[in-house]
């Protein structure tokens, strides 16, 4: 079955009048669980915007993003149940310990094996005598790790990452990127990042270079 993203003469831009910045526009392009996609390009360029447009986080000021899984069209706040997000800055939840970070998407969506299943994932990122460890006890790298677990955990068709590795050093950033892309790979979910790093843009499926507005395809 289908599961796909899709933008069609996309633009978007803050403010109106003389304070309008424009970051893009008549942007049309395909992106489909099972392959990975990195986003690049300078500072300001509007990255981020497009990814969170891409996850359905934000509308387009122009144009049209259209979801689809399992083959049927759903809106912005459906495909959300579907994905998960890996950020810069982890945004794990201080009260909770590293297991109860994990457990927590599952628990919300009702899942009775949401215990056994964080106890899993733990376990694949190498982390499982962490479990009673809170944020503030954990390195970058590890907190990092428990971000990517708890992106998986609950089997989401599309991935969205934003500067996965952007706080870590080359050493760590090579072990998370090899995580994610592993992840994806067995899970055949969409991959979509946006990074700075060339080595972990050149990890993926397709590249595409966003600057002064015009998105090109890389790789």
């Amino acid at each position: 079955m289908e599961n796909s993203i899709m933008l069609e003469t996309v633009g978007h831009h803050f403010g109106e009048g003389a304070a309008r910045i424009n970051l893009f526009k008549d942007l049309s392009l395909r992106m489909e669980a099972g392959k990975s996609y990195a986003i690049v390009g300078p500072s300001g360029a509007g990255k981020s915007s497009l990814l969170t447009l891409l996850a359905g986080l934000e509308v387009p000021r122009e144009g049209h993003v259209m979801f689809s899984i399992n083959g049927e069209a759903v809106n912005m706040q459906q495909l959300r149940k579907y994905s998960g997000f890996i950020f810069q800055q982890f945004h794990l939840l201080p009260e909770l310990d590293a297991l109860g970070n994990l457990a927590l998407p599952l628990r919300l969506k009702g899942d009775a094996r949401a215990h056994d299943k964080a106890r899993y994932w733990l376990d694949k990122v190498g982390l499982s005598e962490r479990a009673s460890h809170k944020p503030n006890q954990l390195s970058g790298g590890e907190q990092q790790r428990i971000a990517i677990a708890r992106a998986f955990v609950a089997e989401p068709k599309f991935i969205f990452a934003d500067e996965p590795t952007g706080n870590l050093d080359e050493k760590t950033s090579d072990i998370i990127s090899e995580m994610m892309f592993e992840f994806g790979s067995v899970q055949k979910c969409g991959l979509i990042l946006v990074t700075h790093s060339h080595s972990l843009a050149d990890r993926a499926d397709h590249c595409y270079h966003l600057s002064q507005g015009k998105l090109e395809l890389m790789s």
